[in-house]
C-alpha cells in the first residue's frame, strides 16, 4: 500500500464525517467560483480594483509570454530565484518551489486563455507531476496542488484531478493520529523529534478538495485536525505564531517551540504570520469552523496593528528583526497576505471592507517601481528565503509572484 490509504479503502469508503456531509455541498458549489464572490460596497471601488488589477495582469501577461520564450526549458532548472549577478537560479521537481512556476502560469491562463501560456504550464507541469509520489515531504500541496489543481478547476481535466489525489494519499501517510498533525521535515532530527511547521497550513487545502472529488472523509478529518492542532499550539497570546512546534511522535506532547527562519525562538517571522491568516482563512472556507475564522482575524489585527511593520504595508523579512528600519523586506510575505486577505473578506462580511483596503495598499505599493522586477521570468524582487540560512536575501523568489498573481486576480473580482 503505497499511498497510506489502499485503493479498496478509497472506493468503498464515503463520506461520513458529518461536518464534512454538511459542508459538502457548499464546497462544491461555491469554492471554484471563490474570486466570483461579491461584496456590499460601491459599485465604483469595484470598479477601480477590476480596472487596476487588469492593467496590472494583462502587462504580466504579456511579460509572460515573451519570457517563456527566453527562458530555456530545463527539466532539473524550474525557476526559483535569480544569483547576485542576475542569473537564473532553477531546482529540479524535489524543490518544495517546483509548483510555483508551472502554477503561476496555469493562474495567468485562466485569467487570458493565452494559448503559448497553457503549453508552457503543461510543459512545466510534466516535470514536476511525478512528486505526487514523494512521501517524505509535507510540501505536496505547494508542489502539486499549485499547478494541478489550478489545471483542474480551468479545465476540468480529470487526469490532472487524479494528480492531486494521488498527492493527497501520499501527504496523508504524514499525518500521526496521536499527534493530530501532518509532520512537516524529516531533516534535523537531531533538533525535533516531529516538527510541524506553521506553512503546513497551506497544503491542507489540496486535503479538503481531495474529500470533494473522492468523497472519501479521511482526508479532511486529517486536515481539519491538523488545523486544530495547530491552532492551539503555534500561537502566543498576542496571536503572533511560532514558527516549528515539535512534538513527541509517542504521547502528542509538545516538547519544543522554534523558529528556523524568523530572527528568534520568540520573534514573529513575517511570512510564517502570512501562511497562517491565509492557511487559516482557506481552512474556514471548507470546515465553517468559526475557531479557524476567528484566529484568522487575529492574526490579520496582529499584522496590521504592529508597530513595525511599514506604511507601504510590506513588512520586514521579521516584525522583531532587530535593526528595523535598516532590515530588508520580504515582499513574499506581503503577497501572500494580500491574497490572504481577500479569501477573509469573503467570510468575515463585517470586516471585509478593511481586509480589502489593506490587501488593494500592498498591491498598489508592489505594482509599484520600487518593488517590480525587470527580469525574467520574475515579477517582483526584495523577497527574503531564510536571512538564517543565509539564501535569498533580498532577491526576487517564485513563490512571491504565484501569490502576487492570485491576489490580483482575486481583487479583479471583488468589491471594496
Amino acid at each position: 500500500m503505497k499511498y497510506g490509504i489502499s485503493p479498496s479503502t478509497l472506493k468503498n469508503k464515503t463520506l461520513v464525517n458529518p461536518i464534512a456531509m454538511k459542508h459538502y455541498f457548499y464546497i462544491l458549489i461555491i469554492a471554484p467560483f471563490l474570486g466570483c464572490q461579491k461584496f456590499s460596497s460601491s459599485n465604483d471601488v469595484s470598479m477601480r480594483n477590476e480596472v487596476s488589477s487588469k492593467v496590472q495582469l494583462d502587462k504580466l501577461i504579456t511579460r509572460a509570454e515573451k519570457d517563456i520564450a527566453i527562458i530555456p526549458f530545463d527539466s532539473t532548472t524550474i525557476p526559483r530565484t535569480l544569483d547576485a549577478n542576475g542569473q537564473l537560479i532553477g531546482k529540479p521537481s524535489k524543490s518544495w518551489t517546483s509548483g510555483f512556476y508551472p502554477g503561476l502560469l496555469w493562474q495567468l491562463y485562466g485569467y487570458s486563455k493565452n494559448e503559448k501560456l497553457k503549453q508552457s504550464a503543461i510543459q512545466w507541469s510534466a516535470v514536476v507531476e511525478k512528486e505526487k509520489m514523494d512521501g517524505g515531504t509535507h510540501d505536496l500541496g505547494f508542489k502539486i496542488y499549485c499547478p494541478f489543481g489550478n489545471a483542474y478547476k480551468i479545465t476540468q481535466n480529470d487526469k490532472y484531478k487524479d494528480v492531486c489525489l494521488t498527492a493527497a494519499k501520499t501527504l496523508s501517510t504524514r499525518y500521526n493520529p496521536t499527534v493530530g498533525a501532518i509532520r512537516s521535515w524529516d531533516h534535523h532530527k537531531h533538533l525535533w523529534d516531529y516538527p510541524v511547521i506553521i506553512d503546513n497550513m497551506m497544503n491542507l487545502e489540496m486535503l479538503f478538495e481531495a474529500t470533494i472529488v473522492s468523497r472519501d472523509s479521511s482526508f479532511y478529518n486529517i486536515a481539519e485536525q491538523h488545523a486544530q492542532t495547530t491552532l492551539e499550539n503555534h500561537f502566543r497570546a498576542d496571536n503572533s505564531s511560532y514558527h516549528v512546534v515539535s512534538y513527541n511522535p509517542e504521547t502528542g506532547e509538545v516538547e519544543k517551540k522554534n523558529t528556523h527562519q524568523g530572527h528568534s525562538h520568540e520573534s514573529a517571522w513575517s511570512r510564517g504570520q502570512a501562511w497562517g491568516l491565509y492557511g487559516f482563512a482557506t481552512t474556514y472556507r471548507y470546515t465553517k469552523n468559526s475557531k479557524f475564522l476567528d484566529q484568522a482575524v487575529k492574526i490579520a489585527n496582529y499584522i496590521f496593528s504592529h508597530p513595525n511593520l511599514p506604511k507601504d504595508l510590506i513588512p520586514y523579512w521579521d516584525y522583531n528583526a532587530p535593526n528595523i528600519p535598516d532590515e530588508p523586506r520580504d515582499v513574499s510575505a506581503a503577497a501572500v497576505t494580500a491574497s490572504g486577505l481577500y479569501e477573509l473578506s469573503i467570510h468575515d462580511s463585517k470586516n471585509a471592507k478593511k481586509y480589502i483596503n489593506w490587501a488593494n495598499t500592498i498591491l498598489e505599493n508592489l505594482n509599484s517601481e520600487k518593488y517590480q522586477c525587470e527580469s525574467a521570468p520574475f515579477f517582483l524582487k526584495h523577497s527574503v528565503g531564510s536571512i538564517p540560512g543565509e539564501f535569498e536575501v533580498d532577491a526576487p523568489i517564485i513563490y512571491a509572484d504565484y501569490y502576487y498573481v492570485e491576489a490580483l486576480i482575486r481583487q479583479s473580482k471583488v468589491q471594496g
